[in-house]
């Protein structure tokens, strides 16, 4: 009797420490897929850094055959592969294995993974944001848990980090397998090439548009005009550009042009120009009188007595016109004072003098 007795508090005993032991290695975090298991001396080595002399380092200088390296591997799809995180299952405690606690399961297979995936394709897993950070998975590492939820790899380590358990944030499925996978970086890929090419696109779409715009006419009546209208100013304008801007010496040929052919005509006018006869003047005269101007145009003080032009003064009568204002008859039949005449034409610049009535060229005769 007290033998069978010490074997049960044997068995109770052994049986009570399976079972602490079992629930300890639960509890504690060294079983993580993800999160690393924390080292004692990290923090000592922190707190034991010695200074350095800054002028002893030599600077590192960046020949860029990392990143080569790293290119060429992404180019060879290495980074492409899935692999399982945690392939080997972690070691059974006494209590499973005295029956005590269920046995953890065997590792998935390869044929496993592949419906675990298909399971999360269906649920569209990887084209939805992840649950933990609410954001695009993106180029970022992604996690597929053997429960066909996908999370992003830092943020499912974080979770674990936090809460100190093995547990899946949706199903809270205890004991996961974890595999990388590239679902979300190849949908985001194709996602970017989707609006690049949407982009382009319209690019050559707008482009096609403007030109056709800027080549055929609309066939509305105002549209038409103005589309006109802007070839026109477009012409005008390229043609503005192509000639010489320089107005000042422009004009200051114009002006050259101008005076030089003043010249040849006033001396053609002086070799080529005739004398006004007698009976010429008299027709003249006429045409002043049946004008019937009293005023000169000049000063606008009243001139002689019209009947002086047609009755020329005696001999005897000298001294009372001697007194009067003399007055010039031009050849367009414009009378004047002789005095207001000879400012005006003191006045002009130009040396060919021209009526200030009708600007023409004249001569003159004073009656």
């Amino acid at each position: 009797m007290q033998k069978g007795a010490d074997s049960k508090c044997n068995s109770l005993a052994l049986t009570a420490v399976a079972l602490q032991d079992h629930i300890s290695r639960s509890l504690q975090i060294q079983n993580l897929s993800l999160s690393a298991p924390l080292k004692k001396g990290h923090r000592n080595r922190l707190h034991n850094c010695k200074s350095v002399d800054k002028s002893v380092i030599n600077p590192l200088v960046d020949t860029g055959l990392k990143n080569r390296k790293l290119l060429k591997k992404r180019c060879n799809g290495s980074e492409e592969k899935e692999y399982v995180l945690d392939p080997s299952p972690p070691a059974m405690t006494l209590a499973q294995k005295m029956g005590l606690v269920e046995a953890p399961a065997m590792p998935l297979t390869a044929d496993d993974w592949v419906k675990v995936k298909e399971r999360s394709v269906q649920q569209g897993e990887s084209s939805q944001p992840c649950v933990i950070c609410k954001e695009e998975f993106g180029l970022q590492q992604q996690v597929l848990l053997s429960c066909s939820h996908v999370f992003h790899r830092v943020c499912l380590q974080a979770f674990e980090r936090f809460s100190g358990k093995k547990t899946c944030p949706m199903c809270r499925k205890e004991l996961y397998e974890t595999r990388v996978i590239h679902d979300g970086a190849r949908l985001y890929k194709t996602k970017c090439a989707t609006r690049i090419q949407a982009c382009w696109r319209a690019y050559i779409v707008r482009k096609w548009y403007s030109h056709l715009r800027k080549t055929v006419p609309p066939k509305d009546t105002k549209l038409r005009r103005n589309f006109f209208e802007q070839k026109l100013q477009e012409m005008n304008d390229s043609f503005l550009k192509s000639c010489d801007t320089n107005i000042d010496e422009f004009l200051s040929e114009i002006d050259n042009s101008v005076a030089s052919s003043k010249g040849v005509l006033h001396q053609f006018e002086k070799e080529c120009g005739l004398e006004i006869s007698e009976d010429t003047w008299e027709e003249i005269q006429l045409k002043a009188v049946l004008r019937e101007t009293s005023d000169c145009p000049i000063c606008i003080t009243p001139l002689c007595h019209i009947s002086s032009i047609l009755h020329p003064t005696t001999s005897g009568d000298n001294d009372t016109h001697s007194s009067l204002r003399q007055t010039v008859l031009l050849s367009c039949s414009h009378v004047f004072h002789h005095n207001c005449l000879k400012a005006f034409e003191d006045f002009c610049v130009d040396e060919r003098h021209i009526c200030p009535l009708c600007r023409s060229l004249y001569q003159k005769r004073i009656l």
